[in-house]
Protein backbone atom coordinates (compact mmCIF):
# COMPACT_ATOMS: atom_id res chain seq x y z
CA UNK A 1 0.00 0.00 0.00
CA UNK A 2 1.35 3.40 -0.97
CA UNK A 3 1.93 5.74 1.95
CA UNK A 4 0.01 8.95 2.53
CA UNK A 5 2.25 11.99 2.17
CA UNK A 6 1.82 15.10 4.28
CA UNK A 7 2.61 17.88 1.79
CA UNK A 8 1.91 21.14 3.59
CA UNK A 9 0.21 22.76 6.55
CA UNK A 10 -1.19 26.17 7.46
CA UNK A 11 -3.46 27.74 10.06
CA UNK A 12 -6.97 29.01 9.46
CA UNK A 13 -8.00 32.43 10.83
CA UNK A 14 -9.60 30.57 13.75
CA UNK A 15 -6.31 28.80 14.52
CA UNK A 16 -7.25 25.36 13.21
CA UNK A 17 -4.71 23.19 11.43
CA UNK A 18 -5.32 22.90 7.67
CA UNK A 19 -3.24 20.25 5.94
CA UNK A 20 -2.71 19.03 2.39
CA UNK A 21 -2.14 15.32 1.78
CA UNK A 22 -1.35 13.15 -1.22
CA UNK A 23 -2.02 9.44 -1.63
CA UNK A 24 -1.51 7.42 -4.80
CA UNK A 25 -2.05 10.43 -7.06
CA UNK A 26 -5.04 11.87 -5.20
CA UNK A 27 -5.14 14.88 -2.88
CA UNK A 28 -7.16 15.92 0.14
CA UNK A 29 -7.37 18.93 2.41
CA UNK A 30 -8.16 18.40 6.09
CA UNK A 31 -9.03 20.73 8.94
CA UNK A 32 -7.95 19.45 12.36
CA UNK A 33 -7.70 16.00 10.83
CA UNK A 34 -11.23 16.04 9.38
CA UNK A 35 -11.49 15.76 5.62
CA UNK A 36 -12.80 18.95 4.03
CA UNK A 37 -12.35 18.05 0.34
CA UNK A 38 -10.87 15.24 -1.74
CA UNK A 39 -9.83 15.13 -5.39
CA UNK A 40 -11.67 11.81 -5.86
CA UNK A 41 -14.93 13.26 -4.50
CA UNK A 42 -15.81 16.19 -6.72
CA UNK A 43 -19.13 15.22 -8.32
CA UNK A 44 -20.98 17.83 -6.27
CA UNK A 45 -18.54 20.58 -7.30
CA UNK A 46 -19.00 19.58 -10.94
CA UNK A 47 -22.76 19.74 -10.46
CA UNK A 48 -22.50 23.12 -8.74
CA UNK A 49 -20.98 24.64 -11.87
CA UNK A 50 -23.42 22.85 -14.15
CA UNK A 51 -26.48 24.00 -12.22
CA UNK A 52 -25.19 27.55 -11.88
CA UNK A 53 -24.61 27.97 -15.61
CA UNK A 54 -27.83 26.19 -16.56
CA UNK A 55 -29.10 26.90 -20.08
CA UNK A 56 -27.08 30.08 -20.56
CA UNK A 57 -25.52 30.27 -24.01
CA UNK A 58 -21.87 29.22 -24.20
CA UNK A 59 -20.83 32.43 -25.94
CA UNK A 60 -22.86 34.82 -23.79
CA UNK A 61 -20.68 37.32 -21.89
CA UNK A 62 -21.00 36.46 -18.22
CA UNK A 63 -19.51 38.04 -15.13
CA UNK A 64 -19.18 35.33 -12.47
CA UNK A 65 -18.01 35.28 -8.88
CA UNK A 66 -16.85 32.06 -7.22
CA UNK A 67 -16.34 32.06 -3.48
CA UNK A 68 -13.78 29.38 -2.61
CA UNK A 69 -10.98 27.90 -4.74
CA UNK A 70 -10.37 24.68 -2.84
CA UNK A 71 -9.02 22.01 -5.17
CA UNK A 72 -10.27 23.93 -8.20
CA UNK A 73 -13.12 21.67 -9.34
CA UNK A 74 -15.85 24.30 -9.14
CA UNK A 75 -13.70 26.67 -11.17
CA UNK A 76 -13.02 23.93 -13.72
CA UNK A 77 -16.73 23.16 -14.03
CA UNK A 78 -17.52 26.82 -14.71
CA UNK A 79 -14.73 27.35 -17.23
CA UNK A 80 -15.70 24.21 -19.15
CA UNK A 81 -19.23 25.55 -19.61
CA UNK A 82 -18.52 29.17 -20.52
CA UNK A 83 -17.00 30.92 -23.48
CA UNK A 84 -14.11 33.33 -24.07
CA UNK A 85 -16.17 36.41 -23.22
CA UNK A 86 -16.76 35.24 -19.67
CA UNK A 87 -14.98 36.77 -16.67
CA UNK A 88 -14.59 34.64 -13.54
CA UNK A 89 -13.57 36.25 -10.25
CA UNK A 90 -12.38 33.70 -7.67
CA UNK A 91 -12.15 34.70 -4.01
CA UNK A 92 -10.04 32.42 -1.78
CA UNK A 93 -9.48 33.41 1.83
CA UNK A 94 -6.44 31.20 2.47
CA UNK A 95 -3.20 32.29 0.73
CA UNK A 96 -1.79 28.81 1.33
CA UNK A 97 -4.60 27.21 -0.69
CA UNK A 98 -3.74 29.48 -3.61
CA UNK A 99 -0.07 28.55 -3.29
CA UNK A 100 -0.90 24.84 -3.07
CA UNK A 101 -2.89 25.09 -6.31
CA UNK A 102 0.06 26.71 -8.05
CA UNK A 103 2.55 24.14 -6.79
CA UNK A 104 1.42 20.76 -5.48
CA UNK A 105 -1.90 20.90 -7.39
CA UNK A 106 -0.58 22.41 -10.61
CA UNK A 107 -1.39 19.26 -12.58
CA UNK A 108 -4.80 18.84 -10.96
CA UNK A 109 -6.60 22.15 -11.57
CA UNK A 110 -3.97 24.69 -10.57
CA UNK A 111 -3.20 25.53 -14.19
CA UNK A 112 -6.67 27.06 -14.48
CA UNK A 113 -5.41 30.07 -12.56
CA UNK A 114 -3.46 31.01 -15.69
CA UNK A 115 -6.65 31.15 -17.77
CA UNK A 116 -7.07 34.71 -19.07
CA UNK A 117 -10.72 34.70 -17.96
CA UNK A 118 -9.79 34.17 -14.30
CA UNK A 119 -9.16 36.96 -11.80
CA UNK A 120 -7.99 35.75 -8.40
CA UNK A 121 -8.71 37.59 -5.15
CA UNK A 122 -6.85 36.24 -2.12
CA UNK A 123 -9.34 37.55 0.41
CA UNK A 124 -12.71 36.94 2.00
CA UNK A 125 -15.50 36.72 -0.59
CA UNK A 126 -17.55 39.03 1.64
CA UNK A 127 -15.03 41.78 0.91
CA UNK A 128 -15.36 41.17 -2.82
CA UNK A 129 -19.15 41.34 -2.54
CA UNK A 130 -18.97 44.51 -0.45
CA UNK A 131 -17.12 46.47 -3.12
CA UNK A 132 -18.81 44.86 -6.12
CA UNK A 133 -21.66 47.33 -6.14
CA UNK A 134 -25.18 46.60 -7.31
CA UNK A 135 -25.92 44.17 -10.13
CA UNK A 136 -22.29 43.23 -10.77
CA UNK A 137 -22.67 39.52 -11.54
CA UNK A 138 -24.93 37.21 -13.52
CA UNK A 139 -23.82 34.28 -11.37
CA UNK A 140 -22.46 33.86 -7.86
CA UNK A 141 -21.24 30.44 -6.73
CA UNK A 142 -20.32 29.75 -3.13
CA UNK A 143 -18.26 26.67 -2.30
CA UNK A 144 -16.96 27.89 1.03
CA UNK A 145 -16.31 25.93 4.17
CA UNK A 146 -19.10 23.39 4.78
CA UNK A 147 -21.75 25.81 3.58
CA UNK A 148 -23.99 27.43 6.20
CA UNK A 149 -22.42 25.16 8.85
CA UNK A 150 -18.98 26.74 9.26
CA UNK A 151 -15.98 24.45 9.74
CA UNK A 152 -12.91 26.41 8.63
CA UNK A 153 -13.77 29.82 10.06
CA UNK A 154 -16.62 30.78 12.36
CA UNK A 155 -16.95 34.15 10.61
CA UNK A 156 -17.99 32.37 7.41
CA UNK A 157 -21.44 31.94 8.96
CA UNK A 158 -22.04 35.66 8.38
CA UNK A 159 -22.15 35.00 4.66
CA UNK A 160 -25.29 32.93 5.15
CA UNK A 161 -27.26 35.13 7.55
CA UNK A 162 -29.82 37.67 6.32
CA UNK A 163 -27.28 40.44 5.94
CA UNK A 164 -24.95 38.21 3.94
CA UNK A 165 -27.79 37.01 1.72
CA UNK A 166 -28.83 40.61 1.10
CA UNK A 167 -25.29 41.39 -0.10
CA UNK A 168 -25.49 38.45 -2.49
CA UNK A 169 -28.89 39.64 -3.76
CA UNK A 170 -27.58 43.16 -4.27
CA UNK A 171 -24.53 41.97 -6.22
CA UNK A 172 -26.63 39.85 -8.60
CA UNK A 173 -28.10 41.31 -11.74
CA UNK A 174 -31.88 40.94 -12.29
CA UNK A 175 -32.44 37.37 -13.44
CA UNK A 176 -29.14 36.30 -11.91
CA UNK A 177 -28.54 33.11 -9.96
CA UNK A 178 -26.68 32.18 -6.80
CA UNK A 179 -25.62 28.55 -6.44
CA UNK A 180 -24.49 27.54 -2.96
CA UNK A 181 -22.88 24.27 -1.86
CA UNK A 182 -23.95 22.96 1.54
CA UNK A 183 -22.85 19.89 3.49
CA UNK A 184 -26.53 19.04 3.96
CA UNK A 185 -30.06 20.43 3.88
CA UNK A 186 -30.59 23.57 5.94
CA UNK A 187 -34.21 24.71 6.19
CA UNK A 188 -33.29 27.89 8.01
CA UNK A 189 -30.94 28.93 5.21
CA UNK A 190 -33.54 28.10 2.59
CA UNK A 191 -36.10 30.21 4.46
CA UNK A 192 -33.70 33.15 4.62
CA UNK A 193 -33.09 32.96 0.88
CA UNK A 194 -36.83 32.99 0.23
CA UNK A 195 -37.34 35.89 2.65
CA UNK A 196 -34.76 37.87 0.67
CA UNK A 197 -36.88 37.51 -2.47
CA UNK A 198 -35.14 34.56 -4.14
CA UNK A 199 -36.89 31.68 -5.85
CA UNK A 200 -35.22 28.75 -4.08
CA UNK A 201 -34.55 25.19 -5.15
CA UNK A 202 -32.64 22.61 -3.11
CA UNK A 203 -30.89 19.93 -5.17
CA UNK A 204 -29.55 16.80 -3.51
CA UNK A 205 -26.04 16.02 -4.77
CA UNK A 206 -23.71 13.03 -4.61
CA UNK A 207 -20.05 13.30 -3.76
CA UNK A 208 -19.25 10.37 -6.11
CA UNK A 209 -21.08 9.73 -9.41
CA UNK A 210 -21.74 6.12 -8.39
CA UNK A 211 -22.73 6.85 -4.80
CA UNK A 212 -25.93 5.15 -3.66
CA UNK A 213 -27.40 8.27 -2.10
CA UNK A 214 -26.86 12.04 -2.01
CA UNK A 215 -24.56 13.38 0.70
CA UNK A 216 -24.83 17.15 0.27
CA UNK A 217 -27.15 19.86 -1.03
CA UNK A 218 -26.86 22.58 -3.65
CA UNK A 219 -29.12 25.58 -3.19
CA UNK A 220 -30.16 27.49 -6.30
CA UNK A 221 -31.40 31.00 -5.58
CA UNK A 222 -32.80 32.85 -8.58
CA UNK A 223 -33.29 36.59 -8.48
CA UNK A 224 -36.32 38.04 -10.19
CA UNK A 225 -35.70 39.41 -13.68
CA UNK A 226 -37.51 42.55 -12.63
CA UNK A 227 -35.42 45.40 -11.31
CA UNK A 228 -34.99 44.87 -7.58
CA UNK A 229 -35.67 43.77 -5.00
CA UNK A 230 -35.19 47.15 -3.40
CA UNK A 231 -33.48 47.61 -0.07
CA UNK A 232 -36.85 48.27 1.56
CA UNK A 233 -38.26 45.01 0.27
CA UNK A 234 -35.18 43.12 1.46
CA UNK A 235 -35.55 44.72 4.89
CA UNK A 236 -39.21 43.70 4.91
CA UNK A 237 -38.22 40.14 4.07
CA UNK A 238 -35.64 40.15 6.85
CA UNK A 239 -38.17 41.43 9.39
CA UNK A 240 -40.73 38.86 8.21
CA UNK A 241 -38.20 36.04 8.56
CA UNK A 242 -37.09 37.17 12.00
CA UNK A 243 -40.70 37.51 13.10
CA UNK A 244 -41.52 33.97 11.95
CA UNK A 245 -38.38 32.64 13.64
CA UNK A 246 -39.51 34.07 16.98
Amino acid sequence: MKPQIHLAETRTPDGASMTLHQHDGSFCIRVNGKELMHSLSHASEDLLGELAIGPRALHSPLNILIGGLGLGFTLRSVLERTGPRTTVHVAELMPAVVEWNRTFLADLNGGLLRDSRVYLHTEDVRSVLARAGRAAYELILLDIDNGPAAMVQSGNARLYDMQGIQKIASALKPGGRAAIWSAGPDRGFSARLAAAGFKVQAVAAKRHPNAKRPACTIYLADKSSRVGPTKSSLDLGRRKFEGERR
